[in-house]
């Protein structure tokens, strides 16, 4: 199941973030996806509109970070992922931070190799 939870802003709307599987080659992974909208419902609804069909948000055990909390708000999309650590514990300096990426980064599929 995915983790995820959401944080309501000032404003009135909602940050939601969620852990959504992502199949890689060794058949492990993940991605941390946030999106900004004016309620929870119509912020699953923009994931299912892209065709994440199954995404659920089922309470809030992962909220999402101040910080993801303003990258989100600075993208003009309010639609963001990266690829979310195995535990959540980084095990040193020598890891660096992923950035965050466009939505549309995540939907592309790749080109087949000439």
């Amino acid at each position: 199941m995915a983790a995820g939870g959401f944080c309501k802003l000032p404003t009135g709307s909602v940050v939601v973030a969620l852990n959504l599987p992502r199949p890689t080659a060794d058949g492990t992974g993940s991605v941390r996806v946030l999106v900004h909208a004016q309620n929870r419902a119509r912020a699953l609804t923009r994931l299912r509109n892209l065709g994440m069909r199954a995404v659920y948000l089922r309470g809030n055990a992962a909220p999402p970070t101040p910080d993801e909390i303003t990258a989100v708000l600075h993208h003009p999309d309010g639609l963001i992922w990266r690829t979310a650590p195995d535990n959540g514990v980084v095990p040193g300096p020598e890891l660096a931070q992923e950035l965050w990426h466009p939505i549309r980064a995540l939907l592309r599929r790749p080109t087949a190799p000439a």
